[in-house]
């Protein structure tokens, strides 16, 4: 990644710090962009501390002006943009789907699919400019492999919606030699399940639970990690995946072959 400038959103913990990290760390100069900045700033601390560099913003998302405004900053002090890893969410609502309120499915859709879609339509000039690019998004195992979570009905359309926006983006952002990929991890240890609200109806559904002996990863490891998804973030915005786009990559220890 040496000479590149990628941008990472939801880079204040998880996944995207952890694909920060890594991305400076192979010679990327990175753009965080994060909602709170207490943790956008750690994780550019922690960049910084290990050599790398890193510019670190406070923004939403699924708010085109903050994401623009970031975006004019970066290249204002960089010249350019070669990389995109599209990975804020949230878990939102959790809950029967009777029992969802409006709003609650809303802030989920807002939060994660227009989310993906701002971050993907701002960046794309830029990429133009540069005559190629690499885009990797967060999807998950849910929505695309996994249709058991009970109450996940928001976050697993959302993450479907992801899937099927970076392959039609794929396909018309080819003929300008800019690659588009989804990464859909399964359990990684993170802080999204702190951004659910769980609704008390939860307590009355009917569940049928699918166990595996040891957890629901057939790994030996068991769940994944951050580090292990940075990884395959690395490899689809580096030049190693030149020949790459339209995937879905699940990195899930097989669990969604077993719980899906």
């Amino acid at each position: 990644m040496n000479g590149k400038v990628a941008i990472v959103t939801g880079a204040g913990s998880g996944i995207g710090r952890a694909a920060a990290i890594r991305l400076a760390a192979e010679g990327a100069r990175v753009g965080l962009i994060n909602k709170t900045e207490k943790d956008v700033q750690e994780t550019r601390q922690m960049i910084e501390d290990a050599g790398g560099e890193a510019l670190a913003f406070t923004a939403d998302i699924s708010v085109p002006a903050e994401y623009k405004q970031a975006l004019e900053q970066i290249t204002r002090q960089w010249g350019q943009i070669d990389a995109l890893f599209a990975n804020a969410g949230i878990l939102g609502v959790v809950g029967p789907i009777e029992a969802i309120p409006d709003d609650e499915w809303d802030t989920t859709m807002t939060n994660n699919v227009k989310g993906a879609f701002t971050s993907v339509k701002y960046i794309i000039p830029y990429l133009k400019q540069q005559g190629k690019g690499s885009i990797a998004l967060t999807s998950s195992i849910s929505g695309t492999r996994v249709f058991s979570q009970q109450g996940f009905a928001a976050y697993s359309t959302s993450k479907a919606s992801i899937a099927a926006f970076g392959q039609m983006a794929a396909f018309e952002l080819a003929p300008y030699n800019i690659r588009v990929n989804i990464v859909a991890p399964g359990t990684i240890e993170t802080k999204i399940q702190g951004t659910g609200n769980q609704m008390p109806e939860m307590k009355d559904m009917k569940v049928k639970k699918v166990e595996y002996p040891d957890g629901t990863v057939p790994l030996p490891e068991g769940n994944g990690t951050s580090d292990q998804v940075a990884s395959v973030v690395l490899f689809l915005l580096s030049d190693d995946s030149a020949h790459v786009s339209g995937s879905i990559i699940y990195v899930d220890g097989s669990e969604s072959l077993f719980v899906g």
